[in-house]
């Protein structure tokens, strides 16, 4: 053993047992224990385990030295063992695709990168040059910046550049959106909006809202891979189309006069990429179902818009059990609640959902009315005129028009005169 080996033996124990290092009849035995037959994923559910033949512990053949087939390209081979697809879970990386589970969800059957390259109208090249994670890289495909947070500190924004920020819009329309979404997500989603989510809630005696710490860096590589594996995808496919949806935020490190941008966190769905919002809605539909269950066991309705989560109810002796319970399921589903946010208001008190006001009807407040009736009072007084905010005033009425039209009506008969 050399001194390599047996430094590794010392830190990080004896090398676990893979089919690579068996004898030959142990490799009969691992050929004939492996289920083939396309049974359920996990139990209770749909997804078959179907497996590519190619990547099954083989039988030693019965005459030796015979040589081999050629299973795999190189290129092929070196995309499949290489980081970008590398798991320590044998049982996942052979994965091969269920169609029966695409079309049940009506996701388009992509059964190989070729597939996905060529929907994408690209060449597996081009495929493999977006979709792959490096431990150092000299020129990223994404544009880093802050924007300041309402509460304080900065919000780190990914945004892709010009040709990958196309290729994740193309898979917005192809994938994403045909993603399962929970009934109670109102963010992102085509005829959902701030009003739909704040509907719900008007005129509840109880307001209980709570808010996901860093909802979007918790929805890592690995889950998004395992949603789309769940969905009926082959692991290669899976894995790299979970590359291309996340990356990593990077720090430029210096060496020998070249920088490379270094990962400093795991990959996850960034803010900035359009496949993010919709992809955190799919992965946390089973977050929505829980919560939608715990609602109704406590008489509360239930909406959610991105990270904010929105309890509404008449009972006021249940509100403990709700923050409570609440607070055990997204636990358990892998995310965490922000307590600096949780918030609970009650029927004499202001009670706002993601900026709307709920408490007799929908709408802004009658401070915020007054400010923007002040604001086309110093507008209409001023002799110039002044087309930004012109736009201006005409975006919060329309916006409010959309809220409430009989509170947008006053207004906009004073905004005309």
């Amino acid at each position: 053993m050399g001194l390599f080996s047996w430094l590794r033996r010392a830190v990080f124990g004896p090398p676990k047992r893979d089919v690579s290092m068996l004898g030959g009849d142990d490799i009969d035995a691992v050929a004939e224990s492996v289920d083939v037959s396309g049974g359920p994923l996990k139990p209770h559910h749909l997804r078959r385990a179907l497996r590519d033949p190619r990547l099954l512990p083989k039988r030693r053949p019965a005459i030796r030295f015979r040589k081999k087939k050629r299973i795999f390209s190189g290129k092929d081979a070196a995309r499949l063992f290489a980081a970008t697809l590398r798991t320590s879970n044998r049982r996942l990386r052979d994965l091969a695709p269920d169609e029966e589970q695409l079309r049940r969800y009506g996701l388009p059957v992509w059964k190989t990168e070729a597939d996905v390259a060529a929907a994408l109208g690209i060449s597996v090249g081009e495929l493999r040059f977006f979709s792959i994670h490096r431990s150092k890289e000299r020129v990223r495909h994404y544009v880093t910046f802050a924007i300041p947070k309402r509460s304080g500190g900065e919000r780190l924004i990914l945004a892709p550049k010009v040709r990958l920020k196309a290729l994740q819009r193309k898979l917005l329309t192809l994938l994403v959106s045909r993603l399962p979404v929970g009934e109670p997500a109102h963010g992102f989603r085509a005829g959902r909006s701030i009003r739909s989510g704040a509907v719900p809630h008007v005129g509840q005696p109880v307001l209980v809202q709570m808010d996901l710490a860093d909802f979007f860096p918790t929805v890592t590589y690995p889950r998004v891979r395992g949603l789309l594996i769940a969905l009926g995808y082959g692991y290669p496919v899976a894995a790299t189309l979970a590359a291309l949806m996340t990356e990593s935020p990077r720090q430029p490190v210096e060496v020998d006069g070249v920088v490379y941008h270094v990962p400093v966190a795991p990959r996850h769905c960034v803010q900035g990429a359009p496949t993010s919002p919709g992809i955190c809605n799919a992965v946390v539909v089973r977050l929505d179902r829980r919560l939608s269950g715990l609602a109704r066991r406590a008489g509360f309705e239930y909406t959610r818009y991105a990270d904010d989560i929105t309890f509404s109810g008449r009972d006021p002796k249940r509100i403990g059990f709700l923050l409570v319970f609440a607070r055990r399921v997204v636990e358990s589903e892998g995310f965490v609640v922000n307590a600096a946010k949780t918030r609970v208001s009650r029927k004499g008190q202001r009670q706002v959902v993601t900026g709307v006001t709920v408490n007799d009807t929908l709408g802004l407040s009658r401070r915020e009315r007054r400010r923007l009736r002040a604001r086309i009072h110093r507008a209409q007084g001023t002799a110039t005129h002044d087309p930004a905010e012109a736009a201006a005033i005409e975006g919060h009425l329309s916006y409010l028009h959309m809220l409430n039209p009989q509170q947008a009506q006053a207004l906009r008969r004073r905004w005309g005169k």
